[in-house]
């Protein structure tokens, strides 16, 4: 069989020329959200997530990437996985090399550059059973087939590749009865266990899989509850009102996704007196060869995916551009991204005032360039928990709707709207729990220019009335909440 030579650049401008994707698919949800990405589930980001966390008197940044929308966990043989040709990275930037809209092309480079490669290993190939071949009572037992294993690698600015996790291994999905541990009463009939407050009551194959090293680093990947919420359905309804729905409906709920969870050591990063820049990418080999044998992957690596804030991507990028963001360098955003900011299509959408539909430098602070920016000098993040029967509770003082709900930080390095006081969630950070498409709608409908800020709505602003997510989260590092059960799915 003579080989045959796909080289990515030229395969991904094919796809695009010869898209004829529905509406629904070119203008989706934060894990939808540009035309090609759509077809690479394991490249296609979904959320990104960095907030200050504290452990024994030390701070660190952690940060989280979650990648593979929509897995739905009542499948088998539930083969969802972090992809060992795909390079993905979680950058952090700090000071010079933080891109800003006054500074369009910064010379350096992140501060700081995580990247995981995976590796899978099987351990029988004579069964129809890919992933497991029997109840699996611990980590890479003899039950699971399909064993994924990671190296984590942290790239200075100077280029410098230091190992920070060497051949650590993933957790096996939630597949129900073969994967108990996971669910209530360690039964597999029963959902998935709500969030804990103690890394002593994790579920086994979680705690197993939380790994730490003498520099302070934490790091944990594999599958997960998909910890976004929000009725993404009614606005690709065109019903951004939400009046259309009689019900809430959480378009992500019953789903997991797959997460990779870092805590960073704020002293690895110079110290918590600054403002931190964190997003994601995905990358694919350039060229892709197919022989009789397999498929081998060469060249260098070429950017598929990228994300930063919540919405941008989906929401205010259109879709002229929503392939060629995720191809470009967060330093291109203020030349190539930031009108897109500064007059967004969804203020006019959402029926904005025409004070609010031009000049939102406001907005374009908080996507330009789209970094999630984080004030390392605040008190650690208050973290949620959750609202269903057995969830850790929420922090004291934490709320949905970050700074809209009275929820705020005091920084030590920006005045921030008076005071110090910044947000306590995104767009200062971004935690698992903030309520990113209320928190989204109220900054587009509010004037964050005038002083005071004039605000849309209240404390009790519930945009598309979903307000919690479908399981609690953990209050103890990964903080990302169990995968689910599909034997207790909504879509079965």
């Amino acid at each position: 069989m003579k080989p045959q030579r796909y080289n990515t650049r030229t395969v991904l401008a094919a796809l695009l020329l010869g898209s004829s994707l529905p509406l629904s698919q070119t203008l989706a949800s934060s894990h939808m959200d540009a035309p090609l990405v759509t077809l690479d589930p394991a490249a296609n980001t979904t959320d990104v997530y960095a907030f200050v966390t504290s452990r024994n008197l030390t701070k660190y940044l952690t940060v989280a990437l979650a990648v593979y929308p929509h897995e739905e966990p009542g499948v088998g043989p539930n083969r969802y996985n972090f992809d060992d040709r795909v390079l993905y990275r979680l950058h952090v930037a700090t000071g010079a090399s933080l891109p800003t809209a006054s500074v369009p092309k910064p010379k350096s480079a992140p501060t700081a550059t995580f990247e995981f490669s995976f590796r899978n290993t099987t351990k029988t190939r004579s069964t129809i059973a890919e992933s497991f071949i029997g109840q699996v009572q611990s980590v890479d037992d003899e039950a699971q087939n399909l064993t994924q294993r990671y190296t984590v690698r942290k790239v200075g600015a100077d280029g410098k590749s230091t190992p920070l996790f060497i051949d650590v291994a993933v957790p096996p999905n939630n597949q129900g009865l073969v994967t108990p541990l996971y669910n209530q009463g360690d039964d597999g009939q029963n959902k998935a266990k709500e969030g804990v407050v103690s890394n002593a009551a994790l579920d086994a194959y979680t705690k197993a899989c939380v790994f730490s090293n003498a520099m302070g680093y934490q790091v944990f990947a594999g599958q997960r509850d998909d910890g976004f919420y929000g009725d993404i359905q009614s606005i690709f309804d065109l019903d951004f009102t939400f009046a259309g729905a009689t019900k809430p409906f959480d378009s992500q709920g019953g789903f997991n996704v797959h997460t990779i969870v870092l805590t960073i050591p704020v002293s690895e990063l110079g110290g918590d007196q600054q403002i931190a820049g964190v997003w994601a990418t995905t990358s694919r080999r350039a060229t892709t060869v197919m022989r009789s044998s397999g498929a081998s992957n060469t060249g260098p690596w070429v950017q598929v995916g990228r994300q930063g804030n919540p919405l941008f991507c989906e929401a205010f990028v259109p879709i002229v551009d929503k392939d060629l963001y995720n191809r470009q360098p967060v330093s291109s955003d203020p030349a190539r991204f930031a009108k897109y900011a500064l007059s967004p299509e969804l203020a006019a959408i959402l029926g904005a005032p025409t004070a609010l539909r031009t000049a939102r430098v406001d907005l374009a602070g908080i996507f330009i360039p789209d970094v999630i920016k984080v004030d390392l000098s605040t008190s650690p993040a208050r973290l949620a928990g959750g609202t269903n029967a057995g969830a850790a509770p929420d922090d004291a003082g934490f709320h949905r709707l970050s700074i809209f709900g009275g929820d705020t930080l005091v920084s030590n390095i920006q005045s921030g709207f008076g005071g110090g006081v910044v947000p306590g969630g995104w767009p200062n950070g971004r935690r698992f729990g903030d309520d990113v498409v209320d928190i989204g709608v109220i900054a587009v409908l509010s004037d964050l220019r005038t002083s005071p800020p004039t605000i849309f709505g209240s404390a009790t602003t519930d945009i598309d009335r979903v307000t919690k997510n479908d399981i609690g989260y953990n209050k103890v590092f990964p903080y990302a909440a169990t995968p689910l059960n599909g034997r207790n799915s909504s879509h079965n």
